[in-house]
């Protein structure tokens, strides 16, 4: 099985194999036992194999696995040599032993992935081969969104496995929205006692007449989340949360209506948004407010160790604060031009907030109206220009433009796409994406930290749906960020469908629900549920 994805840098296949019997062991060397740990629990539940723990590497002589690390190597880079004296995986750290162990896991049958042994009588042999590998990106992401559509804390789980069997390392957190709290804050318990739930939700597009008409909701407590991120940090992947600010922010305001513009509506009046779109009630521009969401991220760095986190800043509406006589005397306090430099203000406070405490700040390119946040990174979401600017601003971005990964957009122009949204992206549409805008220079591009694939959910209402939506194109995404692929015309995209035949059948193993090549299965459709598609080619850039 060399249907590798994503696809290494230099893979070198010989005659032979390596038998994995009752018999072998599994050496994890010094700096990689949590990598044996993981590989030792997932190979034993799809195989029936102990793969007991090997002294020194010689136990794995001839038919076990060696892991190790090799100070030569990049961090993500690792070595994989199966031969006649075993299998040896070396990485330059932790992390690239273990993509070199989900690289094992690949080349061995798809029934791999299973969590139990199909049958304990099979036979499993690793082929000889020599690979060679490193990530292209340092930043490979996946933005999922639990705000809209709750997904529960087994799920993210399971997308946490989905990724790291990707390649992927950074999972952004999308915790609130106008839609729903997702995170429990000690100090603030009305965040999820009132701002975790809707009444009822919008089935489709926002211009559908449908409705689901029950409660949704629901949210992570502080330990959820310490599990979480524990998780993933046991599968070498980065979570950034990211709290919502100053818009998109009505469920903060349905449970604390002091936050809101109460100078121009009643607050006490707003609940939880039970539509779609862009709510008009964002924050509004007070000490209190900032005093508010210092408290959110105090306890929020407490939960999330790594460097960044993601403060939103997309979206907000400000036609509250053009006539809040509170945010215009604010505006004119500070000196400032327009609603566009508050916004700036109110992201660079929190800018400066967090680098204090060693953080760092990302947010989406609105973040550059009025003025880009010093020190503040960039998601770069409304096509390349936002990217573009941060980058020759100085400023680190993580490429996600819309029309090219977000993965809720149709993925066939067929009417029996389920919910169609935005323009048609195909799996080699997404093939053929590239993170780097070629305008910009090599000292520019350094700050292009890499990209991420987004998963919006209004219309996924549940897991199955969000497997439909994120696969097959997800892993042509992997591909995308982990190896170096030739310019996007000259991408073998038949090749990629060839290795995604094989591929397949470990998503089925894994119970991925994804888009069949041929189209959706009749339990995929959503006959009648209104859609918002687009027509014709998307924008470019």
């Amino acid at each position: 099985m060399t249907e590798l994805i994503p696809m290494p840098r230099s893979v070198v296949a010989s005659s032979g194999e390596v038998p994995l019997t009752a018999s072998s062991q599994l050496y994890a060397g010094t700096g990689t036992e949590g990598v044996g740990h993981w590989l030792r629990t997932v190979l034993w539940q799809a195989t029936g194999l102990p793969l007991r723990e090997g002294r020194e590497l010689d136990d794995t002589e001839g038919d076990g696995i060696g892991l190790r690390l090799d100070s030569e190597l990049g961090p993500e880079e690792y070595r994989l040599v199966s031969d006649r004296s075993g299998v040896l995986i070396e990485g330059g750290g932790a992390a690239g032993v273990f993509w070199g162990a989900q690289t094992l896991r690949q080349l061995l049958d798809p029934d791999a992935y299973r969590r139990a042994p199909l049958s304990r009588d099979r036979a499993w042999a690793v082929p000889h081969v020599t690979i060679e590998d490193a990530p292209r990106f340092r930043w490979r992401g996946l933005m999922l969104d639990v705000a809209r559509h709750f997904m529960p804390k087994e799920g993210v789980l399971r997308y946490l496995d989905l990724m790291a069997a990707h390649k992927l390392n950074v999972f952004h957190f999308h915790l609130t929205d106008d839609q729903g709290w997702r995170i429990e804050i000690k100090r603030y318990p009305r965040l999820t006692e009132v701002g975790s739930w809707r009444a009822r939700t919008k089935f489709g597009h926002r211009a559908s007449p449908l409705w689901e008409e029950k409660p949704h909701g629901g949210f992570y407590t502080q330990d959820d989340i310490r599990e979480i991120v524990a998780y993933a940090a046991e599968r070498h992947i980065a979570v950034v949360p990211e709290i919502d600010v100053p818009g998109h922010s009505q469920a903060a305001i349905a449970a604390y209506p002091e936050l809101g513009n109460t100078d121009v509506i009643d607050t006490k009046a707003l609940s939880v948004w039970d539509n779609w779109g862009i709510s008009p009630n964002v924050l509004a521009p007070t000490d209190n407010t900032l005093r508010f969401y210092e408290g959110v991220f105090e306890e929020l760095l407490e939960l999330f160790p790594w460097e960044f986190v993601h403060v939103g800043g997309d979206e907000c509406l400000k036609d509250q604060w053009r006539h809040s006589p509170a945010a215009q005397a604010r505006i004119k306090e500070l000196g400032l031009a327009d609603e566009d430099e508050l916004q700036s203000w109110f992201i660079g406070h929190f800018d400066k907030w967090l680098s204090v405490r060693g953080r760092r700040l990302i947010g989406w390119d609105e973040i550059l109206e009025g003025g880009l946040a010093q020190g503040a990174a960039v998601s770069s979401w409304r096509g390349y220009a936002g990217g573009i600017a941060a980058a020759r601003a100085g400023h680190d971005v993580v490429m996600c433009p819309e029309q090219q990964v977000y993965l809720d957009h149709r993925q066939d122009a067929g009417a029996d796409e389920p919910v169609p949204i935005g323009y048609v992206r195909t799996l080699e549409d997404v093939y053929r994406f590239d993170p780097v805008p070629p305008e910009l220079t090599s000292e520019e591009t350094g700050h292009v930290l890499g990209t991420q694939a987004n998963l919006w959910t209004e219309v996924m209402e549940d897991h199955a749906r969000v497997d439909y939506q994120a696969f097959p194109r997800l892993a042509a995404f992997a591909e995308v960020a982990w190896s170096s692929l030739p310019a996007p015309r000259e991408r073998d995209f038949a090749e990629f469908e060839r290795r995604m035949a094989a591929h397949y059948r470990r998503l089925d193993a894994l119970g991925v629900s994804y888009r069949p090549p041929g189209g959706p299965l009749p339990w995929q459709k959503r006959p009648g549920v209104l859609g918002r598609p687009i027509d014709g080619p998307p924008p470019a850039r």
